[in-house]
């Protein structure tokens, strides 16, 4: 099992907390802690990576139709949709700035986009976050693609959505 942050303390935290239990039970299921190992982002010192996620991306749109009249309040959009490409290009320079890096990230190119599927996440009733798995080239600096990396691409990467493959 893999948990990440961009953040090293966060990390490191987990880390520690972890280390010292024996067993992490996640709602109904029990793990067995039998090692905790630390794993560094990768390094893009190129500065081009190519993010391929393992769980679905999912990304909020404005909800409003070509003329600009506002349809729909939950307007979850997907990878080749008019308005993805411009929401992850805001969520990536987002991210950056919240960590204090290089927010010169910019989405190069959508490459593979795998089929729609939708998560109930959290544990409130209601609808479920529509989403795809995906790969995107980007490029930067180098610190900014690596902690991108490690938080993931998209929205609600806290339930586990965007999460980026090795």
């Amino acid at each position: 099992m893999e948990f990440g942050s961009p953040l090293y303390a966060v990390v490191e935290g987990w880390a520690a907390a972890l280390a010292s239990v024996p067993v992490l039970a996640w709602g109904a299921t029990a793990f067995i802690v039998d090692k905790v190992e630390p794993v560094e982002a990768p390094v893009f010192s190129s500065g081009k990576a190519v993010f391929r996620t393992v769980t679905p991306v999912v990304m909020k749109g404005s909800g409003r139709d070509e003329s600009g009249v506002r349809t729909r309040r939950q307007a979850w959009c997907l990878p080749g949709e008019a308005e993805w490409d411009a929401y992850m290009q805001a969520n990536l320079w987002r991210k950056a700035v919240t960590l204090g890096l290089d927010p010169e990230v910019t989405l190069e190119s959508v490459g593979w986009v795998g089929p729609k599927r939708s998560f109930k996440v959290g544990s409130k009733a209601g609808g479920k976050k529509p989403g795809a798995c995906v790969e995107i080239t980007v490029s930067g600096e180098p610190e900014t693609l690596s902690a991108l990396h490690s938080w993931g691409l998209g929205q609600a990467n806290s339930t586990g959505m965007g999460w980026i493959g090795a």
